[in-house]
């Protein structure tokens, strides 16, 4: 199985909470604790931080790349990996614990380097779990395992996803938000990672324009706001036919309707939730810019982690996945914007480019997304919560889907 890192919940023992007093009194006597039961999550949180005191809930951020993950290059310096081949019942013969405290990451994970003592380097699970091939699938989050049907790439979703799981369990005005890139410009939501359930597969949005309206639609502007209304409106719409609708039957059919009615009212609470909280969302949605309608991969994967991180600073959810073109109809993706003309389908298969062999380019890739989470983690870390930050309540794990 590929390296797991994972960012430690281990709060910082000697950071002291800096809160304004004004702030804080104003946050405790306001009566924001006393507000509606949908916009608890939100209200608890500003409250929480007004007391300093650290949330109940952790946050998850699940970062998964496609194409794998060459072990030997996650090791860190002076650390010998033994070379084993590649066959079934091969695992490590022994269990190695070393610490990373005096040892230098290797050259991906450089990034990450200042949070070097709530890291986590995980290598050698059993892969039998998943089916291998070019791509996981749901597998890489799911772990359920289906043998080598397929190919070894099977799409077959037999469980939830431990996202999807979390979700479940964490619950949000998003309970989950699924962002990623897709090698195919055209498409605007894919499914290939992420699940709820059994045959349940959880969207993701690749394309980050698409993603602001729907996370922070209510304080945009222009088409994003546009957009916003209009599904409001329509959401308003059908839900009063669906009412009118189901007084004019009876049985199965009225209790089937019923469903539909439930989850019109689900998201039409939604986005009442979303209006009410306009000025948190107002104070932390990020500025639009080119790269939120880009051709160019690490454009929108770099606006992807912004949105991430608005969300999670906002409160509208406590687990996003972000996912780079993992998936089977996706891994093939070529970063142009790191200068390459090849895919990863290519470099996966030992393939050279611009004078680098194909273990230089997976670790330039490899660095690029790990330069994000080290911004990600620096925006978590920013906000107080707590006796420590954001980031010391949270968890970033980064997998590979194959």
């Amino acid at each position: 199985m590929p390296p797991v890192l994972v960012n430690n919940l281990q709060p910082k023992e000697t950071t002291e909470t800096k809160l304004d007093a004004t702030r804080r009194d104003f946050l405790k006597k306001s009566g924001l604790g006393m507000g509606a039961l949908a916009l608890a999550p939100v209200l608890n949180q500003l409250k929480a931080r007004a007391a300093g005191i650290a949330p109940k809930a952790p946050r998850f951020v699940f970062v998964v790349e496609s194409n794998g993950i060459p072990p030997q290059q996650m090791v860190p310096l002076g650390i010998e990996r033994k070379p084993r081949p590649q066959q079934p019942l091969n695992g490590p013969a022994e269990f190695v614990d070393v610490s990373l405290k005096d040892r230098e990451l290797p050259y991906s994970l450089q990034p990450v380097s200042q949070w070097k003592d709530k890291l986590t380097i995980v290598q050698g699970l059993s892969g039998k779990v998943a089916s291998g091939g070019h791509s996981n699938n749901y597998q890489a989050l799911g772990a359920f395992g289906v043998g080598r049907g397929d190919n070894g790439e099977s799409t077959a979703i037999l469980s939830p996803t431990i996202d999807g799981a979390l979700a479940k369990h964490l619950g949000g005005i998003f309970p989950h938000v699924g962002l990623g890139i897709s090698e195919r410009l055209e498409n605007s939501v894919i499914y290939s990672i992420s699940a709820i359930g059994e045959n349940k597969p959880l969207p993701l949005i690749v394309k980050p324009d698409q993603a602001m309206g729907t996370l922070f639609g209510s304080v945009a502007d222009g088409q994003a706001k546009n957009e916003f209304l209009a599904t409001r409106n329509l959401l308003d719409f059908l839900k009063d036919d669906i009412k009118r609708a189901e007084k004019k039957l009876a049985g199965p059919e009225r209790e089937q309707l019923s469903v539909y009615l439930s989850t019109f009212d689900m998201l039409s609470d939604r986005h009442s939730r979303l209006n009410e909280i306009e000025p948190t969302l107002r104070k932390h949605a990020p500025v639009t810019s080119d790269k939120y309608t880009p051709d160019v991969e690490t454009d929108r994967l770099d606006a992807q982690f912004d949105l991430a991180a608005a969300a999670l600073i906002s409160g509208l959810t406590n687990v996003v996945t972000l996912s780079s073109a993992a998936g089977i109809r996706n891994f093939d993706i070529c970063f142009t914007g790191l200068g390459l003309k090849k895919g990863k389908h290519h470099t996966g298969h030992g393939g050279s480019q611009h004078g680098m062999t194909w273990a230089e380019t997976y670790d330039m890739i490899r660095k690029f997304h790990f330069d994000l989470i080290a911004r990600l983690a620096k925006k978590l870390d920013a906000i107080p919560e707590g006796d420590g930050t954001m980031l010391d309540n949270s968890v970033i794990v980064f997998i590979s889907d194959g």
